[in-house]
């Protein structure tokens, strides 16, 4: 079982255990919620084998196996928002310092390069908790648009395609993804503005990478990276 959904399973059951918790806490319409803590994302990652020109580096008759590539995770700074359009209903917005993620093809033995990007998303919220509470659990339903930028080629696919016949270095760029994404969360409160949180997201994010290789041509591999997300952090009520 995977950290995440380790971390999933005990928020959850955060959750059903805070229905019956003594009430003296809501939120009111109007009210800011900014958060900011330990972010980390762990892709649930899936990808085509790698092609040249089309066609997959196994089936070039060079004797390479199928070149699945395969994402790592990252932890960063987390930033979140939420405005209570009113007590059971609100906007929330995820936000980070750049993630930077190292992508490898095992079955080369190379790593083929890294990237970084940042995942703003926004999510539609939920506080179910029908009088005031203490904890305050939510879920949410959104959407996330992720940017890839300062994408760089490692130099061990760089030696590894010149023995296929490059010239030169290659370079490597990622297609920006849109796509939906879901959250779990809950707020305790330490006082009347403090709180601390626990949330989860999954988001979809799906790209294509494109590795331009001086003297071959374009080596390209869909990747669903699908992470979950998830972050504990502290609070305060504006």
């Amino acid at each position: 079982m995977t950290t995440a959904i380790k971390y999933w399973l005990i928020t959850l059951a955060t959750l059903i255990a805070t229905s019956t918790a003594q009430h003296c806490f809501a939120y009111n319409a109007g009210d800011f919620i900014a958060r900011a803590g330990f972010a980390r994302v762990q892709p649930n990652d899936d990808s085509d084998p790698l092609s040249l020109n089309g066609t997959e580096l196994s089936q070039l008759g060079n004797g390479l196996p199928r070149t699945e590539v395969q994402v790592d995770g990252d932890s960063q700074l987390g930033i979140t928002f939420t405005y209570m359009i009113n007590s059971h209903w609100g906007l929330g917005l995820l936000a980070s310092t750049p993630f930077k993620h190292d992508v490898h093809a095992s079955a080369l033995g190379v790593k083929v390069g890294e990237a970084k990007h940042l995942p703003p998303t926004l999510t539609l919220q939920y506080f179910p908790m029908n009088k005031d509470a203490k904890w305050q659990p939510y879920v949410g339903l959104g959407i996330n648009y992720t940017q890839f930028f300062d994408e760089k080629v490692d130099g061990e696919l760089d030696a590894a395609l010149a023995g296929l016949g490059a010239t030169g270095d290659a370079s490597l760029s990622l297609d920006s993804s849109w796509g939906l994404a879901a959250q779990l969360g809950v707020d305790y409160k330490i006082n009347d503005r403090w709180v601390v949180n626990s949330s989860l997201w999954y988001i979809n994010i799906e790209t294509t990478a494109d590795v331009d290789v001086p003297g071959l041509g374009k080596m390209q591999t869909d990747i669903d990276i699908n992470p979950w997300g998830y972050m504990l952090s502290v609070g305060y009520v504006f």
